[in-house]
């Protein structure tokens, strides 16, 4: 048994199960070029709570499914898809609201069976996706190239100057989004002489 698994005893009274949870990003970039700095996202507020069901489908390279409380009405649970770099704050969170378990389960819901959820996260595989989305790491962006490098992540905060494929890149701006890397050297800085 590892040190995350529950025994019956010590199993929460009123519990469905587990969830990854994460909050929406208090800034997040948007618009051409990622220009635009907005407060959380169109639909979900700053610092919103959102659900995120284990994925079954894939819903596009760096976004999630998630279930969280929509910025206009906040008493019902909505299910949207997210990206993923508008999440901060991954954890487990154990799921108690039978509202929230239709939700999760989407089209899967039986209603005979309104307490089940359908496609249920184990606490140690949720914590270890959190471990994991919580890790230091950014995204890495060549000068030129639309998406992130596929295999290779900088650590918070990126190194001045990396060597890919045996090419110097030199870091040329660093965000939310990612450190971005020039193929050409910085300008140099002029010094007046004393």
């Amino acid at each position: 048994m590892t040190d995350t698994e529950l025994t019956g005893e010590e199993t929460p009274d009123g519990l469905l199960g587990w969830c990854l949870v994460a909050n929406v990003a208090r800034e997040t970039l948007h618009g051409e070029g990622g220009l635009e700095l907005q407060h959380g996202t169109k639909h979900f507020r700053a610092g919103a709570l959102l659900w995120l069901p284990p994925v079954r489908w894939d819903p596009g390279w760096g976004r999630w499914p998630a279930v969280g409380r929509h910025r206009g009405n906040a008493r019902r649970y909505v299910r949207m898809i997210v990206r993923a770099e508008d999440l901060e704050n991954f954890r487990v969170k154990g799921v108690y609201s039978e509202a929230l378990v239709r939700c999760l389960n989407g089209y899967d819901h039986d209603p005979a069976a309104p307490r089940t959820l359908q496609h249920p996260w184990t606490r140690e595989r949720a914590q270890s996706w959190a471990d994991s989305c919580n890790s230091l790491r950014e995204p890495l962006f060549i000068e030129g190239q639309r998406y992130a490098h596929p295999r290779i992540s900088v650590p918070n905060p990126p190194p001045p100057e990396i060597q890919i494929d045996g090419e110097t890149l030199h870091l040329a701006r660093y965000g939310t989004r990612g450190a971005h890397y020039s193929r050409t050297a910085p300008p140099v800085e002029w010094t007046p002489e004393p």
